[in-house]
């Protein structure tokens, strides 16, 4: 069993990728809790730095990520979650977080309107 470096706040990097095609879903965090949760459920929770909380990937909108395997870097201070997504990835509606090109051009469709899957009052 490896030993994953946390940074100094408890958080390591995990990037969301599409277990088929390899597609580079999302980047978020996770702290060892959020990585047991993930390892133990099968699906994907993330630690929310600007809401202070463990959150499970898709427990609001539906569009989870079945984690099928859990990479580590080199370094022990990165992770890969290889995942099969439910609908998209993005809270902006995209299938990817990264469907925006340096130029601003937008490179991917939305899928969903998020005023329609999120409440209002967040």
């Amino acid at each position: 069993m490896l030993t994953i470096n946390f940074d100094d706040k408890g958080l390591v990097p995990v990037i969301a990728q599409d277990s088929e095609t390899k597609e580079v879903l999302m980047l978020a965090y996770a702290d060892q809790q959020a990585l047991e949760l993930t390892r133990s459920s099968g699906y994907a929770h993330y630690y929310s730095r600007s809401r202070n909380k463990i959150w499970k990937k898709g427990e609001e909108s539906g569009h989870l990520q079945k984690v099928h395997e859990i990479l580590v870097d080199c370094d022990e201070d990165a992770l890969i979650y290889l995942v099969t997504q439910t609908m998209a990835a993005c809270h902006t509606g995209f299938r990817s977080c990264f469907y925006r090109r340096m130029d601003g051009t937008v490179n991917g469709e939305r899928l969903f309107n998020p005023d329609d899957v999120y409440s209002k009052s967040k």
